[in-house]
């Protein structure tokens, strides 16, 4: 029996998540913590670290929809039950599966989550990626950086696209069945793609 195709779209944070608003809608529709735009009919929103967290217990952010939170989020949620208590009706889930192939948690950043996710829950056949410029470029500007400070200093860049890229690698590898396509201005990623992941090559419109 042929398996059902099922899309799903992951809307990251990078300066290329715009990509997205070009494509067809059909499909699941994920986020992770602040999407750059409004997504109409997301399925959730997801949160991996402490820093959004407190951010959301401040009062200086919210992010959209219902939420899925991490192993961080979750330890905060234990640790603050008034925060939980407050928010409760948001979170649709604590989700603390990883790869085996991730270290730790502090690696293991939105995009991650939500691609693993999309697959493992949600049994995404054709996923469809936004946003993710950190595999094809020195770039880890997010959306989110004009939220919360964070950290772009060139030490702290190099490590962390050091850290994060090896893991789409080998996420892309562990599901071969999986059809991967990542949306971006150019087509020269800083990783080797297995034969199930197409590069989407097209230009942000002007405004």
């Amino acid at each position: 029996m042929e398996k059902k195709n099922r899309k799903v779209h992951v809307i990251g944070n990078g300066d290329n998540a715009r990509l997205y608003l070009d494509e067809p809608t059909k499909g699941i529709k994920v986020t992770c913590n602040l999407p750059p735009f409004e997504v109409p009919d997301a399925y959730a929103t997801f949160i991996v670290d402490f820093k959004m967290c407190k951010a959301i217990d401040e009062g200086s952010v919210q992010p959209p929809g219902e939420w899925i939170m991490g192993m961080r989020p979750k330890m905060f949620c234990d640790k603050r039950p008034d925060f939980y208590m407050k928010h409760a009706f948001r979170i649709k889930e604590f989700w603390t599966e990883k790869p085996e192939y991730i270290e730790n948690y502090t690696d293991y950043n939105c995009g991650h989550m939500a691609t693993y996710y999309s697959i493992k829950k949600l049994k995404g056949t054709e996923i469809h990626m936004y946003g993710m410029d950190s595999i094809f470029d020195m770039n880890l500007r997010s959306c989110s950086d004009f939220y919360l400070h964070s950290d772009r200093q060139n030490q702290n860049t190099y490590r962390l696209s050091e850290n994060w890229r090896p893991i789409w690698k080998q996420m892309f590898e562990e599901f071969p069945d999986v059809q991967f396509k990542l949306y971006h201005n150019h087509e020269n990623p800083r990783i080797e793609l297995p034969d199930n992941v197409e590069v989407v090559v097209r230009k942000k419109k002007r405004k």
